[in-house]
């Protein structure tokens, strides 16, 4: 593993919009490859956070802020500078004269079509400029390098997150050099210039496959298709274009994988027969190789089953991928059981932010106290009623808990709304001990944001909370 060269993109100039984990590293990365940036992100507290290391615009300079970073502050590098920090300017994208950009890097949770474009977006299109992902530009990046590097993109409503990291484990394992990121873990253009018989093991959110362009997936996967991010994509027929983009320019020596338990993802598996790529179905119902204890459930068989097919494609042995199995760790925030007390286990899933995972954490349990509540996607949690005679008790908490409440009494489930998850967990902790359940289960069906910054600021919560349980106890 090794940089990338720092004159890369030397004479190349970049906009990036949203300076969090994937904007400000990649205009780092940008600049340090040569690239003039200029970057921006609407909110002040984040471009405040930035200036240590940015330079601002003068006052002069249209839509320049001033916000005091250091730096030479005599505005933008010019086209073929050396690069580095001094290439990068705080400032406005949109106030540039005439949008004079390569490419503008959206952050992937800023809208560029639906359901309002950010004026960076509008302009973009108005002036003939991409819209890229920095996963795009790690692909172009590695290849500009000179490096042969393959690259594997996981995606799917649910178990992506999963599915990469084991994926890059068993690689590592069996002594394949990987690295893994993007929407998993450290941003796509934070990962290292790896050598030509290396692996980028990259999860692809839809936010992000929207903005590729040459980037070639060597083995991709599909894992399974529900109804989620609608208001981004429009509808369900916009959503799976979205993630059929992860197959886009495969060849005839590449590997698709395609899960195969669910409608939509069974009509892209017959899409994928008419491709040139090799087609691998994969199901919760494949037997895995070896049972890993952070592996539970039909939806981790199928993860198992998709990281199994393209461990094989990158060389690696079936003794190698079972030990692989048998020795991940996991991933906090998925079935992490965080600690039991008096006999109870609290299991933090706060990564199920809508209906279809929250079901795979519930079908694992027959008895349980359920803490479930939030920002509520698109049929809420209807698609659960099957599995509610596992639910002792609810506890609902956040914006849309009044709907789950509605869903529940209806379906004769008792609960309890409480609000937040402070006061959540020991009611949960209580009402278990009163049912007679030995699981407290968070998997809220839900986004968090009305609460919290995101799943893991929740989950971590959630951990905090019932691991002081266990220090009272």
């Amino acid at each position: 593993m090794s940089t990338f060269p720092p004159d890369l993109f030397r004479g190349r100039r970049f906009a990036v919009l949203g300076l969090g984990k994937n904007g400000l590293p990649a205009a780092h990365a940008l600049a340090a490859m040569g690239a003039e940036v200029v970057a921006w992100d609407d909110n002040e507290k984040a471009r405040a956070a930035s200036t240590p290391s940015f330079p601002s615009a003068p006052p002069s300079w249209p839509g320049a802020k001033g916000l005091g970073a250091t730096g030479q502050g005599d505005g933008p590098a010019k086209p073929g500078h050396g690069g580095g920090e001094d290439s990068i300017t705080l400032r406005d994208p949109t106030a540039d004269p005439g949008f004079r950009f390569d490419a503008l890097v959206l952050s992937p949770g800023i809208p560029h079509r639906l359901p309002n474009p950010h004026p960076a977006a509008v302009r973009a299109r108005e002036a003939g400029v991409p819209i890229l992902s920095d996963t795009e530009l790690l692909y172009r990046a590695v290849r500009g390098a000179g490096s042969k590097a393959r690259f594997a993109g996981i995606t799917g409503t649910n178990g992506k997150s999963t599915t990469t990291a084991l994926l890059a484990h068993i690689l590592v394992e069996a002594g394949v050099t990987a690295a893994a990121g993007a929407n998993l873990g450290p941003a796509a253009l934070s990962l290292p210039l790896l050598p030509q018989d290396a692996v980028y093991v990259l999860e692809m959110s839809s936010y992000m496959l929207e903005r590729i362009d040459t980037l070639r997936f060597d083995a991709a996967a599909m894992l399974n298709l529900s109804a989620d991010h609608l208001d981004r994509h429009g509808d369900m027929a916009g959503y799976a274009s979205a993630k059929r983009a992860i197959f886009a320019r495969q060849t005839a020596g590449d590997l698709a994988v395609i899960g195969v338990d669910d409608a939509g993802s069974q009509a892209m598996a017959d899409w994928l027969d008419t491709r040139p790529a090799r087609v691998a179905r994969v199901s919760g119902q494949d037997r895995p190789l070896a049972q890993g204890p952070a592996l539970p459930g039909a939806h981790n068989a199928q993860n198992a089953a998709a990281a199994t097919v393209m461990a094989r494609f990158f060389g690696v042995s079936d003794d190698a991928i079972a030990a692989g199995l048998r020795s991940f760790p996991g991933l906090p925030h998925r079935q992490q059981r965080i600690v039991t007390v008096d006999g109870i286990t609290f299991v933090n899933d706060s990564k199920a932010t809508n209906a279809d995972a929250a079901e795979r954490a519930l079908v694992c349990y027959d008895r349980l106290i359920w803490i479930a509540g939030g920002m509520a996607k698109e049929g809420g949690i209807e698609p659960l009623v099957p599995l509610f005679p596992r639910i002792a008790r609810a506890i609902l908490i956040g914006r849309d808990a009044p709907q789950f409440a509605a869903t529940l009494t209806r379906e004769g489930v008792p609960f309890d709304m409480v609000g937040t998850l402070d006061a959540a967990v020991p009611a949960a902790f209580a009402a278990a001990k009163d049912a007679d359940a030995p699981i407290v289960l968070l998997s809220p069906a839900c986004a968090s944001w009305d609460q919290f910054t995101g799943y893991d600021q929740r989950g971590d919560r959630f951990a905090e909370i019932a691991r002081s349980l266990a220090g009272g106890a």
